[in-house]
């Protein structure tokens, strides 16, 4: 039933399976060189079926902490960033790698490592599936990416179009005529 509103599939559940071997691998190696261990900051809640997938394969013993952040009014970034759901652990001195579904503008990410770093943390990495660098408007840095996405309304593996869409088991497209 989902599928009739999907234009087409962008990346498959396979896709986005081997993707998330290949980032845990690296993502792995690279903590272990240093002898550290991230803590996982995903934001709710589209980043949920890629944290799943993707933290069975980090080789480490990484500790799960989450924010809830808005910055969407439909399917336009707005600006302005509203943390809805604070973590729940101080994060003095941690290193954190931020588990993102889309990184669009930046201002999402931008704010919220800023907020981070502010509140002590070591470091802030950054880690998402999904990468439209001609969408943005803050220059950040993403130090592991999956698929960078061509600049398309994409939904499903955690990406919804008002809160629907995101149990879809791959990336598509939605079809213009559902959001315009």
């Amino acid at each position: 039933m989902l599928q009739q509103d999907v234009k087409k599939v962008l990346f498959s559940a396979e896709d986005i399976t081997e993707k998330c071997k290949a980032l845990g691998k690296q993502i792995t190696e690279d903590y272990a060189a240093r002898g550290e261990v991230p803590l996982l900051v995903a934001l709710l809640k589209g980043s949920i079926p890629f944290l799943s997938e993707l933290m069975k394969y980090i080789d480490l013993p990484v500790e799960l902490d989450f924010m809830d952040v808005s910055s969407y009014d439909g399917t336009e970034s707005v600006g302005e960033v509203h943390v809805i759901k604070d973590l729940d652990r101080a994060v003095k001195d941690v290193n954190i790698l931020i588990v993102e579904d889309i990184v669009d503008t930046g201002r999402t990410l931008h704010s919220i490592s800023n907020l981070l770093l502010y509140k002590g943390a070591k470091e802030v990495r950054i880690c998402t599936l999904l990468d439209k660098p001609e969408r943005r408007v803050v220059d950040i840095d993403v130090d592991y990416v999956g698929f960078n996405c061509p600049n398309e309304f994409v939904i499903g593996f955690g990406l919804d179009f008002n809160e629907k869409y995101r149990n879809l088991p791959y990336i598509g497209v939605l079809k213009e005529e559902l959001y315009q």
